[in-house]
């Protein structure tokens, strides 16, 4: 079941916490991936890691996704490089916390350009080899916070909140043709970021979620793995909430 051979797949934001879980989890499928990120070292570090350990003959793609011109770019060069795209999986995102009255126009920009537009223009490049091949799936990984808001990340949730309603729109227009579009939203999980808190800040955030601890990159990653997946030809417009209970919603 969610066997992922002989498909391919672009993940942004590839060398990160969570990015690195969802390539792993979808190259232990059986995908080919081309692995995106703005670091190229990092990004050849993990690719190099991953055909060692999983195997497969993956990979990386460099692509600012704050360069328009290189996000327009990706797609076309993902197709080149693996011959096809069967799945998007848009994860790369950045934050720039403030307070409304204190935010600057630049912290806004930034966090709308890289999270919400560059997602934008790649599901509108993959949505043209996807409708000729008549078949593709798009997952975007959005965040519990564009459901229920976070104070000083008024950016961050709109574009997260904005990513959803994308995807909705987009699983309209392309269900006719085999394609699916939906969203993971994960609440707090555990990255190298989040493990240099201090222990009394991690008992404060694991209070607050039913299951008592942060989520692990692999729980996201079997997420999007199983939204990627053949089996789930008849998931589209959804978002599917990862979150141990902390937030939930309909």
């Amino acid at each position: 079941m969610f066997d992922l051979t002989g498909m391919t797949a672009l993940v942004t934001g590839a060398s990160g916490g969570i990015g690195s879980a969802i390539a792993r989890a979808l190259a232990g499928q059986g995908a080919r991936l081309a692995l995106s990120g703005s670091n190229g070292a990092k990004l050849r570090a993990f690719r190099e890691q991953l055909n060692s350990e999983i195997g497969g003959d993956h990979v990386e793609i460099t692509c600012d996704l704050s360069n328009t011109a290189q996000v327009e770019e990706l797609i076309p060069a993902t197709v080149d490089t693996l011959g096809k795209i069967d799945i998007l999986v848009n994860n790369a995102g950045v934050t720039r916390d403030n307070l409304a009255m204190r935010m600057k126009d630049e912290e806004w920009d930034d966090v709308i350009r890289i999270n919400l537009e560059a997602a934008f223009r790649l599901m509108r490049a993959a949505a043209r080899p996807m409708m000729k091949a008549r078949h593709g799936r798009i997952v975007t990984i959005t965040s519990v916070v564009g459901a229920t808001g976070n104070p000083g990340q008024m950016n961050y949730a709109a574009a997260k909140a904005g990513l959803t309603g994308m995807t909705k729109s987009l699983a309209q227009e392309l269900a006719s043709r085999g394609i699916t579009a939906n969203c993971v939203a994960p609440g707090f999980i555990r990255t190298a970021m989040t493990d240099v808190l201090p222990e009394a800040q991690k008992e404060a955030l694991n209070a607050r979620i039913p299951a008592g601890r942060m989520g692990e990159g692999e729980e996201i990653g079997a997420a999007v793995a199983f939204l990627a997946s053949r089996e789930a030809a008849y998931v589209t417009g959804q978002t599917l909430h990862v979150n141990g209970g902390m937030a939930m919603l309909g």
